[in-house]
């Protein structure tokens, strides 16, 4: 049992380390979001997709820890939570001491990154709502009011305000 302890608290420890990382990661994003840096950006996101593929295969091999640790304490695998798994530890206290403290330092590295996520979206929200807007605006400018430009038989001449007729040339 005591292995198996042992095991599970350094996949923790390693799923912590990862996640600590990708936590970084998301303050580097902050940066390159307020900055309008999509290249950097990019590299961000593909770094932080290699971490998370680390992470999952971490959370496979710490579940078939916890699997045969249930089975060893004769607990279902489905219901047994590490916080069950710290309270059945009182008769090996530094093996409940090291699994606490793992879960704490866990726990706050997820708040942490809980934390930096939120604010990135709301970035990105307010990034979205920009363009948004400045789309909105050119679209206005496009389709401003005609003059009161009339020609020999009283028509309009379908001039409008502030238009050029140069515009985008997506091809070149």
């Amino acid at each position: 049992m005591a292995s198996l302890l042992e095991n599970l608290i350094d996949v923790l420890d390693s799923e912590n380390a990862a996640y600590e990382k990708v936590a970084a990661l998301a303050e580097s994003k902050t940066s390159a979001i307020v900055a309008g840096d999509i290249e950097n950006l990019g590299k961000i996101m593909e770094e932080e997709q290699e971490i998370v593929g680390k992470i999952q295969g971490m959370e496979k091999q710490r579940d078939k820890f916890l699997a045969d640790i249930a089975n060893v304490v004769n607990r279902d695998v489905e219901t047994l939570k590490l916080i069950d798994l710290i309270q059945m530890l009182e008769s090996m206290p530094d093996q409940q001491q090291k699994l606490k403290d793992v879960q704490k330092r866990l726990r706050e590295t997820i708040d942490k990154l809980r934390e930096s996520n939120g604010k990135n979206q709301l970035l990105l929200a307010e990034r979205l709502e920009m363009v948004d807007f400045n789309l909105n605006m050119i679209r206005a400018v496009k389709s401003a009011p005609q003059t009161a430009n009339y020609s020999k038989n009283a028509y309009t001449n379908g001039q409008s305000l502030g238009i050029f007729h140069g515009g985008f040339d997506a091809k070149q």
